[in-house]
């Protein structure tokens, strides 16, 4: 081989490493393109599910700010209404107690006096109306644990078990909120009624056993 032969071997050589080289430069570009490109879209993703998130809390908190805006509207007066419920209670405590003097039994004095505090209580209640403060109805409904407290059982036989035949203090509500419950007494049956309940179920009995 000549020195010239040998010369443009080595060229070609050097040249192909340069083109191998120059091939392997541009792959790791492309590459590093390709991941910058996937980085760029990962960022783009993150931002775009922050600011879902974000506004989807800014909406939470929009929607209880306008709860809350709607209570405190509704429900603002709700602390002074309960109190309020105060004078309706002392108003019926003292008619009762006049009631029960003997010294004003049957007069005329107790008559007028009964008369005006009657008004003032059909003043009251008119006053909570506008103000949608209404007495929950007790007397001859069903006991509502939602709405009524039981505070004693009453003999009835005239009454289903359960059924509200005396309230001990009027319950009133604030729109749908409960201001307190009413305070009632309700029926039962006497031991007696029981007791012939039970004799027609065992009666009811000991017929099925028989057929």
């Amino acid at each position: 081989m000549t020195k010239n032969e040998s010369q443009n071997i080595d060229e070609k050589s050097k040249i192909k490493e340069n083109t191998k080289d120059d091939s392997n430069l541009q792959k790791s570009e492309d590459d590093i393109k390709n991941n910058q490109d996937i980085s760029l879209e990962e960022k783009i993703k993150e931002l775009e599910d922050k600011l879902t998130r974000t506004l989807a809390d800014m909406e939470n908190q929009r929607r209880r700010y306008e709860k809350e805006k709607d209570d405190a509207f509704d429900y603002g007066g709700f602390s002074f209404a309960r109190e309020a419920l105060n004078l309706i209670d002392n108003l019926e405590r003292s008619k009762e107690s006049l009631k029960n003097d003997e010294k004003l039994k049957n007069t005329e004095a107790l008559k007028k006096i009964s008369e005006h505090l009657d008004i003032i209580y059909k003043d009251m209640l008119s006053i909570f109306k506008k103000n949608n403060i209404e007495p929950i109805k007790s007397i001859n409904e069903k006991l509502d644990p939602n709405v009524h407290q039981a505070m004693m059982e009453i003999e009835d036989n005239n009454k289903e078990p359960g059924i509200i035949i005396q309230e001990i203090q009027k319950g009133f509500m604030m729109k749908d909120r409960l201001l307190r419950p009413a305070l009632v007494g309700v029926s039962k049956k006497t031991d007696s009624n029981k007791n012939e309940d039970k004799k027609d179920e065992e009666n009811q009995d000991k017929s099925t056993k028989n057929q």
